[in-house]
């Protein structure tokens, strides 16, 4: 890839096009580690709605330690998505040209730890789940934090439901027959037709990408999570460089 082309990907200036290609990028990313990690660890891991459901279940029937491992999902998950606040205020408040390619680095040294060592994590314990468990619940917080901190929340890539329920009101928009009012009137409704195939490309590259997730895993095991993170490691590349050889800059001119 150009570097040009990757600067604009994950650096630090934005705009809706390098916004959306990423999307489709993370889209496609999270949805292979999010199936792909279903066949290591039995769970899916960046669903926390049904994970914070069946905790409900496992308390009402008194399973207290699958309610506790619900809670050790969701935990990581939210530690993960504080983790990347913290880093892109931090690389923001220093100026830096990786605001978000420092969390994309960090997603993707976790995965080649997942890819290298998912088969020793899986057994060991922590929080009263797997550590794999935790560790891919936290990538996916952390991931989806990082596009919904750069989009202003336009774009989420492992929020599948929210996907569908907002081409579900674009195309209810669509579908919707103005028989009195005229385009351009207050009360004519219009669908919003770039954000309906926004929305439905994130849905169709995360189920893409669960499928070779899935397949991956299948197939090769963990370690078909490393193709994933050398992909992260290429697009958070150059502005991490960038930001290398400035600071060597300033200090070979002190």
């Amino acid at each position: 890839m150009p570097i040009p082309y990757l600067r604009r990907l994950t650096g630090k200036e934005r705009n809706a096009v390098s916004n959306r290609h990423l999307g489709f990028s993370l889209a496609f990313i999270a949805g292979a580690i999010n199936a792909g990690g279903f066949f290591a660890v039995d769970q899916y891991t960046s669903h926390m709605t049904g994970i914070v459901s069946a905790m409900t279940d496992d308390l009402a029937l008194g399973n207290l330690g699958l309610a506790l491992a619900g809670l050790g999902a969701l935990l990581s998950f939210m530690c993960g998505a504080a983790c990347s606040a913290i880093f892109i205020n931090w690389a923001r408040h220093r100026k830096l040209q990786s605001e978000y390619a420092l969390s994309l680095m960090l997603e993707a040294g976790l995965l080649l730890c997942f890819g290298l060592m998912g088969s020793t994590l899986s057994l060991r314990t922590g929080l009263f789940v797997p550590v794999t468990v935790m560790l891919l619940c936290f990538i996916m917080g952390l991931q989806n934090a990082i596009i919904t901190k750069l989009s202003h929340a336009e774009i989420r890539t492992t929020h599948v439901t929210g996907l569908v329920t907002d081409i579900g009101i674009e195309l209810g928009k669509l579908l919707y027959w103005n028989k009195t009012h005229r385009p351009g009137e207050a009360d004519h409704v219009k669908s919003n037709l770039p954000r309906l195939r926004l929305l439905s490309t994130l849905l169709l590259m995360f189920f893409c990408g669960g499928v070779t997730g899935a397949l991956g895993f299948k197939h090769v095991g963990f370690i078909s999570t490393m193709p994933l993170a050398l992909v992260l490691m290429l697009f958070a590349l150059v502005p991490v460089l960038d930001d290398i050889k400035s600071i060597l800059r300033r200090y070979w001119i002190r």
